[in-house]
């Protein structure tokens, strides 16, 4: 599950079964507490075999955390202590900018539909970007086997 963590909404986004596309789910609205929080959030996975969270950690444009970043990491350690699952934290630069430009160019969409689909979107993008970078060593692997001739890795086997 993929995350784009904003003041007051959360974007999600899930995967498939095989962890090779994503795909954004929809948007949570904060609450004051974050039990609270979790809770609509563990909404979006019931039914689905969820097996970790990456949660968007918004770096500064030349990479340093400012007070977003803080706020995203100590998200994702309550995240992790809350359901007991792996959180990672993956550098969300860009993907609210991509998905805005994705969204822009449906031009049926108002503008307030457009914004919730950002924030879901974004999450996809954080996602996909965190499985792309997953699958690198088994696409490696592979590559790897096929020139030495080798039988090639079933794509489940190594994440």
């Amino acid at each position: 599950m993929g995350l784009d963590v904003g003041s007051h909404k959360i974007g999600v986004a899930l995967s498939d079964p095989g962890r090779r596309i994503a795909s954004p789910a929809g948007v949570v609205r904060r609450a004051k507490r974050f039990f609270e929080t979790a809770e609509r959030l563990a909404e979006f996975w019931k039914g689905e075999a969820v097996a970790g969270i990456v949660v968007g950690m918004p770096l500064n444009q030349d990479g340093s955390q400012g007070p977003r970043a803080q706020s995203s990491r100590q998200f994702a350690h309550n995240l992790a202590e809350h359901f007991g699952l792996p959180v990672a934290l993956w550098d969300e630069r860009f993907s609210s900018v991509a998905a805005e430009r994705l969204l822009l160019e449906e031009a049926d969409l108002s503008r307030t539909r457009r914004q919730e689909l950002v924030d879901q979107t974004a999450a996809a993008f954080i996602l996909q970007g965190c499985l792309d970078f997953l699958m690198k060593p088994l696409v490696q692997e592979i590559e790897d086997e096929d020139t030495e001739g080798g039988p090639g890795a079933e794509p489940g086997e190594t994440c």
